[in-house]
């Protein structure tokens, strides 16, 4: 049975709905697992919306979990986007899986803008016209492939 992977992402300016897309790519890349995006709505149903306050269950306890992101700019908050999200993993009883700096080079570039750090992907938005560069699209692409195999051998164990 194929080790499913689900990308869930919110995309303002299609930013973050690249780097899933190349998550996707990495993820997919790796044999017997199965990738699929699912871009969270614009605007919540007022079911979901009701839900809210329900008490959390235990379905994604010790599945495993990775984020990714974008900010507005340099500085901008990356690190603590992914600090703050991690805690949400926390609360599920999920296991947090970083890139660390598993992408080698491409994590100490230093000579041009790059979003992204040893927690996930990431890219910097600007006022929305900045595009991913194919530095940061590369490093999407290596967290889905890395958090596959990570996923992949979670499965392989239980």
């Amino acid at each position: 049975m194929a080790t499913k992977i689900y990308i869930v992402y919110y995309s303002m300016y299609g930013h973050v709905e690249k780097l899933a897309e190349e998550i996707k790519k990495g993820a997919s890349s790796v044999e017997g697992v199965d990738a699929k995006l699912w871009q969270v709505p614009e605007i919540l149903s007022e079911d979901i919306l009701g839900k809210m306050s329900a008490p959390p269950k235990s379905d994604l306890a010790g599945k495993p979990a990775g984020i990714f992101y974008s900010t507005g700019s340099q500085g901008g908050g990356q690190e603590t986007t992914a600090l703050t999200a991690i805690t949400q993993l926390v609360h599920h009883g999920m296991l947090f899986v970083p890139i660390g700096y598993t992408f080698g080079a491409g994590m100490f570039e230093m000579e041009k803008v790059k979003g992204g750090s040893p927690y996930g992907a990431g890219t910097f938005a600007g006022d929305g016209s900045r595009c991913p560069t194919e530095l940061e699209l590369e490093q999407a692409f290596h967290q889905g492939k890395y958090f596959a195999s990570i996923a992949k051998k979670l499965k392989g164990s239980a």
